[in-house]
């Protein structure tokens, strides 16, 4: 899978020299810029990895104008990918059962950056569609994964995760449920002020929530990487149409 979109090369990882791109991309934004570390990091070459890696596909965008840098990044996990990796990495934060139990074909978004000369332009956009494709050709009915706001103070993001509790709670059936519960029902819908909301709310969960997309309950303050993470869950068939065929060039 190639997308050749403006001067941006969307693609799957193909080999090794790929991944290890894929992973100082994300050492250089999750651990160098946000302050997160974990078990299998490499700090001396610069490689931001865990045991999930392996299993999954990476996807990647690339800039030719820069040598053909690595500029952004989303790692993909299918049901099938996930139950030779030992189950999803989201598992390890959230009670998946509401998906498992669902019986639809579930893919798992995460490791999700971009380099910081790029935000705020169109390398996001370039994923987007590189996903959507993925999704169309694998089938996918279901996509979930987390999503992070920096730090780990919860009181500083109160009204954020107010209006996600209040306003995009997932439905019953898809509902999945931190395991090491923070409430985000943190203060009454009407003294929600939802400009502020926006305003701190992460680029990557507000695009999420213009495509459809939805929250588990509860979140998980994640303290070795200096996250507090939300788990988004999006059904393909309540996307927003006008949304989706933007990202998806009208397959859908």
């Amino acid at each position: 899978m190639t997308v050749q979109a403006q001067q941006f090369t969307v693609r799957l990882a193909r080999d090794a020299a790929d991944l290890h791109a894929v992973q100082r991309l994300r050492y250089e934004v999750f651990v160098e810029e946000l302050g997160g570390d974990g078990d299998l990091v490499d700090h001396a070459a610069r490689l931001e990895r865990d045991r999930f890696d392996p299993f999954a596909d990476h996807l990647l965008v690339s800039d030719p104008m820069r040598d053909g840098a690595v500029v952004g990044t989303y790692r993909l996990m299918r049901a099938d990918q996930a139950a030779r990796a030992g189950g999803f990495y989201t598992e390890g934060e959230y009670d998946l059962d509401p998906l498992h139990r669902s019986g639809r074909r579930l893919l798992e978004l995460g490791r999700s950056c971009l380099h910081a000369d790029y935000r705020g332009g169109g390398v996001m956009f370039q994923l987007w569609q590189g996903l959507a494709a993925y999704v169309l050709d694998h089938g996918i009915e279901v996509l979930f994964g987390t999503a992070s706001f920096h730090g780990t103070d919860v009181a500083r993001i109160a009204q954020p995760l107010a209006f996600l509790h209040h306003r995009h709670l997932a439905p019953e059936g898809l509902r999945v449920r931190a395991r090491a519960y923070q409430e985000m029902d943190l203060m009454p819908e009407d003294r929600i002020d939802r400009a502020a909301a926006m305003r701190d709310m992460p680029a990557l969960i507000k695009a999420y929530l213009r495509l459809g997309g939805c929250v588990g309950e509860g979140a998980f303050v994640d303290h070795a990487f200096n996250t507090t993470d939300v788990c988004l869950v999006m059904d393909t068939a309540r996307m927003n149409a006008r949304q989706r065929d933007m990202y998806t060039g009208g397959r859908a």
